[in-house]
């Protein structure tokens, strides 16, 4: 029995990248949480939900219309019962597979799911469905029911890249948006102050207290100019010429800051390194999630067009290759009796180039390829900056299997055979 077991589970620890995901809670991981996956569900999925939402946020535009609404009541109601359904459905299928997250794999079911919940995303979801649940429990007014459907719109942060960098960059620029929030409050009670001093005294002013004055202040400075409120005497035109002068390059300020925040985000990501696709990599089998999260934070993206090389054999510096997306062909320059071996998304190679500091396969792209590169000057760095870090990830590299440890022998080619 024992010999029997065996060759059933010596492939498995010999080339563990390359197992298939099993059971039903893993394919749905890679389906709802894995992430920029490149398989026909995933993406079906995404365009799905994204044009759901949209639909649900016109829906709530339109009932707004009393003629509309009373003609089509009932398909509203069903339209709204349908759509919380299946958002229930993908909030109670998020929470299941959330123990597939690397980062919830030491914790018991119960706690991983109780954290993931709080994430602001599962959030999100959550307020999204709760209205409508608690419109059973509690009196609410339509009205506010309806408003809350607004909420529906942001769920497109999980599937828009593009607002996920948007949040991103606010989120790394807040501090410096806070200090342009609180030079503008200084700027409107300043010129509120300046046009009280200057025409509050007045009789019938528009000016006679500082509160009064800063909704002047406010629409002056954003040069809005609705002029419902304006200055009468020469030295309060004078200070109101200076406050919209003030008021058009104290604007460009923020945006300057989001500006540059997104010309950073853009140079630091190609494309989105996911908790997904760099855990299920053996390379990492040895470091914590942390320590993961250092490592992806020097990690290269690379696109390699069909038919392209992607590495040489015999070259330097040697460098690790994960494929986030489409085929790659590998072969052994040094070993040409073994036939080439191909790899899919997931994979990778070059575990041994990254130690050694020189290529050992060479490899092309069979169709078009997304990669994560760890090159040696970024290997390096590590060493310098992160030295035990370094060390777990060498360790980690040397237990690595031969990406062609399973591969066919070829007959070798006699030149001068006819």
């Amino acid at each position: 029995m024992t010999n029997q077991a065996e060759p059933s589970t010596t492939p498995l620890q010999r080339h563990p990248q390359s197992a298939p995901s099993r059971g039903l809670k893993a394919r749905l991981y890679k389906v709802l949480e894995a992430g920029h996956s490149h398989d026909w569900q995933s993406r079906l999925f995404e365009s799905a939900m994204a044009a759901l939402i949209i639909l649900n946020v016109i829906a709530f535009s339109l009932e707004t219309v009393p003629s509309i609404h009373d003609r089509h009541m009932v398909f509203f109601r069903l339209f709204d019962t349908i759509s919380i359904a299946i958002f229930s459905f993908e909030y109670a299928a998020r929470l299941w597979v959330c123990t597939e997250h690397p980062p919830f794999r030491g914790l018991s079911p119960l706690r991983a799911r109780l954290k993931f919940a709080r994430g602001p995303l599962m959030i999100v979801d959550l307020l999204v469905i709760a209205p409508f649940y608690l419109g059973f429990l509690f009196a609410i007014d339509l009205r506010v029911l309806r408003i809350l459907r607004l909420l529906r719109f942001f769920k497109l942060a999980r599937f828009s890249p593009a607002f996920n960098t948007m949040l991103r960059v606010l989120a790394r620029e807040r501090s410096a948006l806070m200090g342009v929030l609180i030079v503008l409050l200084g700027m409107v009670i300043i010129s509120a102050s300046m046009l009280y001093l200057a025409e509050g005294d007045r009789p019938g002013s528009n000016f006679s207290t500082v509160p009064e004055a800063m909704w002047w202040a406010i629409v002056t400075l954003t040069t809005v100019g609705y002029g419902d409120v304006t200055p009468e005497t020469p030295l309060g035109k004078v200070l109101a010429g200076v406050v919209m002068v003030s008021g058009l390059g104290f604007f460009a300020l923020p945006i300057g800051i989001i500006a540059s925040g997104f010309m950073e985000e853009f140079r630091r990501q190609d494309f989105i390194v996911t908790w997904g696709m760099a855990a299920r990599s053996k390379v990492f089998a040895l470091l914590k999630p942390e320590e993961i999260t250092e490592v992806l934070k020097v990690l290269k993206a690379r696109m390699a067009p069909p038919g392209s090389v992607i590495a040489v054999g015999g070259e330097k510096p040697g460098a690790l290759f994960m494929i986030g997306s489409g085929e790659v062909e590998i072969v052994d320059p040094g070993r040409p009796e073994l036939a080439p071996v191909r790899l899919d998304e997931g994979e990778y190679w070059g575990a041994k180039s990254l130690l050694t500091g020189v290529q050992a396969e060479t490899a092309s792209a069979i169709s078009t390829c997304d990669l994560i590169v760890l090159d040696q000057e970024d290997f390096r760095t590590l060493s310098r900056t992160r030295p035990q870090l370094h060390r777990r990830l060498q360790l980690s590299l040397a237990e690595v299997p031969d990406p062609f440890a399973d591969a066919e022998f070829v007959e070798p080619v006699d030149p001068l055979a006819d």
